[in-house]
């Protein structure tokens, strides 16, 4: 039975942990902003950390997060910021407290690591949405849909789509995260089960034959299969490369999806943008697409 976690009120406590790569720069802005939410924020030792790329050592990250999660008195745990190093470090935190009092945790990108793993392992419902690190750079839109969230304010997101996906109607439990970090975990016992659920997957960075390689792994494995449903968030800051590969992202992810009959969506306002709208992983949602019109609402 998935489990949600209480939502926030006003005067909770919150504590902000870098569970991978360390902050370069300070996070003021979006200690405030949680602040003038009514949020009470504990700073975990990783805020300020430093070990070569990482915000502490393997030892400190477990230990900071490990803090937060049996802690009661604290209500969500935000990540800093994402960049590389929950992998290292997921398979040594105890989730046991965590699980019995369950409660929010907040990221996207790395983050995905461990929102998967608290599904995959607990059916925890978490939040794949803005981190500290990229408040200042947020829409007001994005921030919003996160105090939302994280409040329990229902939200649904009606957006034009300017890639043509395929029209139809899904209810479902929403799952994923960033794409390489799906495939990253593929296999442990930090993966979700694809079956029967609406996917969102996003990515930044990566070259058009990397998606088609994973799009392809997940395809092979079965992944795409049997799906409610589908939507693509953002995939950008693709790098050039010495010879066009020839699909662009939507093309390469529709290509592998083409011949199922279940909605997907593109274009969502989701990922590594300014307008990085909050997903409750876990949560059940309806999706809508038509030929003009993508309409997603938390259930």
């Amino acid at each position: 039975m998935i489990k949600q976690p209480p939502y926030l009120k006003k005067g909770d406590k919150v504590a902000i942990v870098c569970p991978a790569k360390k902050l370069p720069k300070p996070i003021d802005k979006g200690i405030e902003i949680l602040q003038r939410w009514g949020l009470e924020v504990v700073l975990g030792e990783t805020v300020t950390g430093s070990h070569n790329q990482f915000s502490g050592t393997d030892e400190l990250r477990a230990q900071d997060i490990q803090q937060f999660l049996d802690d009661p008195s604290i209500k969500a745990i935000i990540a800093g910021r994402g960049g590389y190093g929950t992998i290292r470090i997921i398979d040594e935190l105890d989730f046991t407290a965590f699980n019995e009092n369950p409660k929010w945790l907040v990221g996207f990108s790395d983050i995905t690591i461990l929102l998967s793993h608290v599904f995959a392992q607990f059916e925890i419902q978490s939040i794949h949405g803005q981190m500290p690190y990229t408040f200042e750079e947020s829409t007001p839109e994005a921030l919003e849909s996160l105090r939302k969230a994280l409040f329990g304010e229902n939200d649904t997101y009606t957006y034009p789509s300017d890639f043509a996906g395929r029209d139809g109607n899904a209810e479902g439990i929403l799952i994923g995260g960033n794409l390489t970090l799906l495939l990253a975990i593929e296999g442990s016992v930090s993966e979700m089960d694809f079956d029967d659920k609406i996917l969102f997957i996003e990515d930044v960075g990566e070259h058009e034959y990397s998606i088609d390689r994973m799009m392809r792994t997940l395809k092979r494995k079965g992944k795409l299969a049997k799906l409610k449903g589908l939507v693509v968030g953002a995939f950008n800051e693709i790098g050039e490369e010495s010879i066009y590969f020839g699909q662009t992202p939507e093309e390469v992810i529709w290509e592998q999806v083409a011949a199922y009959n279940y909605p997907v969506a593109f274009c969502f306002p989701s990922g590594h943008i300014a307008d990085n709208r909050a997903m409750v992983l876990g949560k059940t949602v309806s999706l809508t697409v038509t030929n003009t019109e993508v309409k997603l609402k938390y259930l």
